[in-house]
This record gives C-alpha cells, sequence and structure tokens, in this order.
C-alpha cells in the first residue's frame, strides 16, 4: 500500500479535526499542574495518544498480512515515571499535559503489546532524545536522523524482539 493510501486510510478513521499529521505535540510551556488549562492536556492526549490508537487500529489490517510487523510508538523519557521520581534526574520542565501523555502512551503500548502477545506483531516505545525539531524551537542537541535511529532499530527487530518496552538509544528505559 502507497504512503498516500495509508494515510487516506488514517484521514478515514480520523475525524476532521485530527487530520493534521502530528508526531506529537507539548501543548506549550508553562504547564504546572496548578495553572494548566484543561484543554491543554486534553490536546496532547488527542494527539500523543489517542492519535496513535485511531492511527494503529487503521493500520492493523495491514500489519497483520506483513511477515514482521511492528509497531513503534515515539514516546519520551519524560513518560518514565521511574526518572520523573529519581531526585536529580534530568526530565525537563514541569509538564502537566506533555509528561503524562507520554505515560499514557506508554501504558497503551503495554496494552497493545497484550492484546498482540498471540500474533506476529512487535510493538515498543522509543524515544528519540532532546532533538532540534518545531516541537521545541529547535533548541534539542541531537538531529533528526540521530532521533530516527531507535525507531530504525525498533521497526527492524528480529522476529524474536521484544515487545512491549520503552528503548531509547541506551537501551531499556524504566517505566
Amino acid at each position: 500500500m502507497s504512503l498516500e493510501a495509508t494515510l487516506g486510510a488514517t484521514a478515514f478513521v480520523a475525524p476532521a479535526e485530527h487530520r493534521k499529521w502530528h508526531a506529537g505535540i507539548t501543548g506549550g510551556m508553562p504547564q504546572t499542574p496548578t495553572t494548566v488549562d484543561p484543554a491543554t492536556m486534553r490536546a496532547a492526549v488527542e494527539t500523543n495518544v489517542i492519535g496513535v490508537i485511531r492511527v494503529t487500529n487503521a493500520m492493523l489490517p495491514l500489519l497483520r498480512r506483513s511477515p514482521s510487523p511492528r509497531i513503534v510508538n515515539m514516546s519520551s523519557t519524560v513518560g518514565s515515571l521511574t526518572r520523573q521520581t529519581t531526585p536529580g534526574a534530568e526530565t525537563g520542565p514541569i509538564s502537566a499535559a506533555y509528561a503524562p501523555s507520554k505515560t499514557f502512551l506508554n501504558a497503551v503500548t503495554v496494552q497493545y503489546a497484550k492484546e498482540l502477545s498471540d500474533t506476529n506483531i512487535l510493538i515498543n516505545a522509543g524515544c528519540p532524545g532532546f532533538c532540534a525539531t518545531d516541537l521545541n524551537g529547535f533548541r534539542g542537541v541531537r538531529t533528526p536522523e540521530q532521533g530516527a535511529a531507535i525507531a530504525i532499530r525498533l521497526a527492524t527487530l528480529p522476529d524474536d524482539g521484544p515487545t512491549g518496552g520503552f528503548f531509547d538509544d541506551a537501551g531499556p528505559v524504566p517505566w
């Protein structure tokens, strides 16, 4: 299936207001829990979680026909509750919308892995690192090409590779 047809299938599933292609959104800063607008949180979850569910479910019929299907959800280490609660760990600014949306995405990734465990579909979450993109005003220290390495690695796992995991370039990321 061509990329255009794939995106067309996605657009068919997604309501018009969600048809813009996003890799993810932060929702803007600051995002302290006491001041964040619930609409900001809703937008982050709609894009970073529900959008992923819609695309994944739209693609599952094609993936089921593939000899080595892979699903790679782009997450962030800020979604790691372990890192968020480790004193001194660098997890960026307080983020009441973006970070929880990535935690939510990680949880959804695990649920897909459990549901699809009797298939040959491998699904994992990957963190590209702090890449210089429009998501962060190009402040990142990594190039998009460097960030893509984890997605490529997870998309090309062998058939006996891990599923339901969270990874960055260094390996497994703690939940």
